[in-house]
């Protein structure tokens, strides 16, 4: 399935969708592709946790946002869908450097999406954290 929305218009639909103050630390969409986006979240001292690591609500928020995209780049403009489930897996620490997402589609139905979210930094072997998202669509 190809999505309806380029690169620009989902960054542009995002950037309207949240609220101007919050939008940064949310990340950036890089790719658009058929079945999967990609965001980046460069961290910056309020994310980070004892430790200098990443915080864990963090890193959902970069999951949820970009298991968001995924949705809207593929079924339009719709911003009443909403988070249904996310099942997160953190599997090691997130240091304080570029956090990449790949947001994929497993199954985009009328009434649920089901998204495959996994984040990484420098290598896509090494996953810093991986997640399984639903939403409930309009």
């Amino acid at each position: 399935m190809n999505p309806c929305l380029t690169l620009n218009e989902l960054a542009e639909f995002l950037d309207g969708a949240f609220p101007s103050e919050t939008r940064a630390s949310l990340g950036a969409v890089v790719d658009v592709q058929a079945e999967h986006v990609r965001m980046t979240l460069d961290p910056n001292p309020s994310m980070v946790r004892p430790g200098g690591i990443v915080s864990g609500p963090t890193l959902m928020a970069l999951t949820d946002v970009a298991a968001y995209a995924v949705v809207v780049a593929h079924h339009g403009r719709k911003e009443m869908a909403v988070t249904n489930g996310l099942s997160i897996s953190f599997l090691r620490a997130c240091k304080m450097e570029t956090i990449i997402a790949d947001a994929r589609l497993l199954r985009l139905g009328r009434r649920l999406a089901t998204v495959d979210v996994r984040l990484w930094q420098q290598d896509e072997n090494y996953l810093v954290a991986q997640s399984t998202v639903s939403y409930s669509l309009p």
